[in-house]
């Protein structure tokens, strides 16, 4: 019965029946069997990172937890990270383990974010990540468009790497990373990638990060760097239907929408496969050219600030402000 506890391996699970946010089509149990499955597929992608989750708490907005709460058991694994945006130490849990994905989904923890480096090298990106995201009125073909524009300027470079749905309406596209490269290299050689895409097809793609710029073409995010998080592999989404983030073929963009991959769907659609491990190319390193180029590109974030302050001075002065 709803709102009757459960448990599995030691993990009590309550209200399995409830749905898991509104419009979701989906209960708890839903949730919790999803991450019991897939535990398998989804422990390669967290272990030893950081791990940030989006919650869904009944009658509240989504809000991303990244400070353990102190009634976590004291079995789920965790590392202290020093934030220096709020100048303390932050509890992050690290999603080694089933049990902990099952306590989490109890927690209605829905998404799964983890950190761009692991707790043994925290200053080492594992990945060079680009983030595709389609204008508010593109379908996703636009973004496979532009995926492959991104592909096209990774083989350019003499880099290959593997694509998956966001589990929103955008593509992921991951670089596994050889050697030791500096944060600020991997940061500038995503800047260079965007800014080639862009160069190929500038109708289609763009790296403006102000929206307003972006004039209906697919966003290059070159931003996922330093201590920005992604939607891990397999993670679900807060999205109608519970969408999950799934790994794609290239060859089979044209035929997929991300709708197409829920936490309903998903298990049965790989049955015991691992697409994400298996498409994942070896580790590659960053050609200097590339990083060299991208140490040209300001960083998106702080031209954005720039720019954001230069516009509403303008404005102020143009209304005799």
């Amino acid at each position: 019965m709803d709102g009757m506890a459960d448990e599995r391996d030691g993990v009590p699970l309550t209200n399995l029946d409830q749905e898991i946010f509104p419009g979701a089509g989906a209960t708890k149990r839903d949730l919790i069997d999803y991450l019991d499955v897939m535990a398998g597929r989804l422990i390669p992608v967290l272990r030893d990172r950081p791990l940030s989750v989006i919650r869904v708490l009944r009658g509240q907005d989504q809000f991303m937890q990244k400070n353990l709460p102190k009634y976590t058991p004291e079995w789920v694994p965790r590392t202290t990270v020093w934030a220096e945006a709020s100048h303390r130490e932050v509890t992050y849990a690290l999603g080694n383990d089933r049990r902990t994905l099952l306590w989490f989904g109890n927690q209605r923890a829905v998404e799964f974010h983890p950190a761009l480096a692991t707790v043994d090298a925290p200053h080492r990106q594992t990945h060079l990540i680009m983030d595709l995201d389609p204008p508010p009125d593109g379908g996703f073909a636009t973004v496979v468009g532009a995926a492959r524009l991104v592909r096209q300027a990774l083989a350019d470079s003499r880099l290959t790497g593997a694509v998956k749905t966001s589990g929103s309406k955008g593509l992921h596209i991951f670089v596994p990373l050889a050697g030791d490269p500096a944060p600020e290299d991997v940061a500038a050689a995503q800047r260079a990638v965007a800014a080639r895409a862009e160069r190929i097809d500038p109708v289609l793609a763009t790296t403006a990060f102000i929206r307003e710029d972006r004039h209906g073409k697919v966003f290059l995010d070159a931003t996922r760097a330093g201590g920005a998080t992604v939607a891990a592999a397999y993670s679900p989404r807060i999205r109608p239907g519970v969408p999950v983030s799934f790994p794609l073929a290239w060859d089979d963009l044209d035929a997929v929408t991300p709708a197409d991959f829920t936490i309903r769907s998903a298990p049965g659609l790989l049955g015991d496969r691992d697409p994400w491990a298996a498409a994942m190319p070896p580790a590659q390193p960053l050609g200097e050219e590339l990083v060299a180029e991208g140490h040209t590109i300001p960083v998106a974030r702080v031209q954005a600030m720039h720019e954001g302050k230069r516009r509403a001075k303008a404005k102020r002065e143009a209304s005799g402000g």
